[in-house]
């Protein structure tokens, strides 16, 4: 009876501290909230109206940055960054604003289009999934594949041939290997890096992808090419487009072996190889659920029923000038009425499949929403134009190329906006490069180096948020066990940017 009391007495002691604990981090929350508000308003202020906001328009990025590191809470900290932000322009109306700024935002044609693609992708997995398929394709992948070590280099592999579309590579590629990877215990911090390592990149060299598409048309836009010519343009470039190279091939010496585990992915490795690859902080909903098919199909046909959906939204997205929303518009009517003509899956189970597949998705596209706020807040602050401004006097022909990646890499990083901050960057960038002389399929790798970096390495980037939900990991321990990659892949591209530099002046 003793012991019972006493145990009954420490359950009672420890359910009281948690309570306190709580109730402490609760009042040193709004304590933190507070004090930055303060800050802020401080800030806002003693500002003249009219004039620049100079080092200050970096605040509200850094504290983004700040506060994610402390909370691995992405959207959380994009949130409280864009309040500072808005502070600092209107410190005693911040709904309105705010208000307006979320309007402009998800009424952006962008926005609405990453809305749609990731959450018919996360139902289209779904769907595979529940059908049996992406089991039947493991199941096989496990026929081929005998180590650990040739899983990861397959992971690696697969990222590279899907190059039409990050968003493709990051959720299709993830959610077909993380159950391999598994079986031979890979951490899904590391898959999550290595098909994010091979996503931006291959999508940045392949010339028929949607960043290409993009870029090229920035490029006619801004007459940085003649029209028409924005392609040729972008293809001249490619092989001056340093960071993505290196970062590719990081990834393979990485998947390889060759390069070993370091820092936070040594630590998520030896968890792995102790029977636990997902972490234990990933708290969302995995893309994946136990079958719903009617019948047991045999190998040949779960094959077929996995590659062909997955072929024909490679093939539509293409037939579509790489517009993926259309190719998997197209990939979930198919692959709907496929398995219902099959008997595989009932209609009603494949319609919940998309809903479920949205649902998942939900988290990741919120944060994706916050980056494209935050960059909004930036550019009303003048961030990107400060930061280029700053580093004018510094610039000459040799060092010019490689000033131009750190800097736009920084900018990227902190803005989440791989796509976006080219549209500011460029009028700046483009005229100071003729300017000085700088060949020009050098600067253009150079910028399109910055945005793969940029897109690989930030915690609340589109292709990470992506790349981390996929593979069944958090955000944060995405992006801590990959930035030691990533920052080496940028300090070599520092120094080739250099090289080419002094080569080409």
């Amino acid at each position: 009876m003793a012991d019972n009391e006493l145990s009954i007495k420490q359950v009672e002691m420890s359910e009281s501290v948690k309570k306190i604990y709580i109730s402490n981090k609760f009042f040193i929350t709004l304590l933190i909230c507070l004090s930055v508000y303060a800050v802020f308003y401080l800030i806002a202020a003693n500002h003249v109206e009219g004039t620049e906001w100079g080092w200050l328009s970096i605040l509200p990025t850094v504290s983004v940055l700040g506060i994610a590191i402390f909370s691995r809470r992405p959207f959380e900290s994009m949130l409280a960054g864009v309040l500072a932000g808005l502070i600092m322009i209107n410190p005693d109306n911040i709904i309105t604003p705010f208000s307006d700024s979320v309007s402009s935002v998800m009424g952006d044609e962008t926005i609405v289009w990453i809305i749609l693609v990731c959450g018919l992708m996360g139902g289209f997995i779904r769907i595979l999934e529940i059908s049996s398929c992406l089991n039947g394709f493991t199941e096989w992948l496990k026929t081929k594949i005998h180590s650990r070590r040739q899983s990861t280099i397959a992971t690696v592999l697969l990222g590279a041939v899907v190059f039409i579309d990050d968003y493709l590579s990051c959720l299709a590629v993830s959610s077909s290997v993380k159950k391999l990877t598994d079986y031979y215990q890979v951490s899904r911090e590391k898959i999550a890096y290595l098909i994010d390592s091979a996503a931006a990149p291959m999508c940045v060299i392949v010339p028929i992808s949607t960043w290409a598409v993009f870029f090229a048309g920035l490029l006619e836009e801004n007459e940085v090419a003649e029209s028409a010519q924005g392609l040729n343009l972008y293809i001249a470039s490619i092989p001056f487009m340093a960071y993505a190279w290196l970062a590719l091939l990081i990834a393979f010496l990485v998947g390889a072996g060759v390069i070993k585990d370091i820092g936070p992915m040594k630590k998520a490795e030896e968890r792995a190889r102790n029977g636990h690859p997902i972490p234990p902080d990933f708290e969302g909903s995995e893309l994946s659920n136990k079958s719903k098919a009617k019948r047991e199909l045999k190998m040949p046909i779960q094959l077929f029923n996995f590659f062909f959906p997955v072929l024909l939204l490679i093939a539509s997205t293409v037939y579509y000038d790489i517009d993926l929303l259309k190719g998997v518009i197209i990939t979930c009517v198919v692959t709907i009425s496929l398995y219902y003509i099959q008997g595989l899956l009932s209609f009603e189970d494949q319609v919940d499949a998309l809903f479920q597949g949205f649902n998942t998705m939900l988290y990741p596209l919120s944060t994706v929403i916050g980056g494209f706020l935050l960059k909004e807040i930036n550019d009303q602050l003048g961030m990107t134009e400060f930061i280029i401004e700053t580093a004018t006097p510094y610039l000459s022909q040799i060092t010019y190329p490689a000033i131009v990646f750190v800097l736009l890499s920084l900018v990227v990083f902190g803005t989440a906006s791989s796509w976006g901050v080219f549209v500011i960057a460029i009028p700046i960038v483009i005229p100071i490069a003729l300017h000085l002389d700088v060949h020009m399929p050098l600067v253009i790798g150079a910028l399109l180096s910055a945005s793969a970096f940029g897109s690989h390495s930030c915690f609340f980037s589109d292709s990470s948020i992506l790349a981390s939900q996929g593979a069944g990991c958090s955000p944060m321990a995405h992006a801590f066990s990959q930035f030691p990659y990533a920052l080496l892949g940028a300090i070599l591209a520092v120094f080739a940017f250099l090289g080419l530099g002094y080569m080409y002046a």
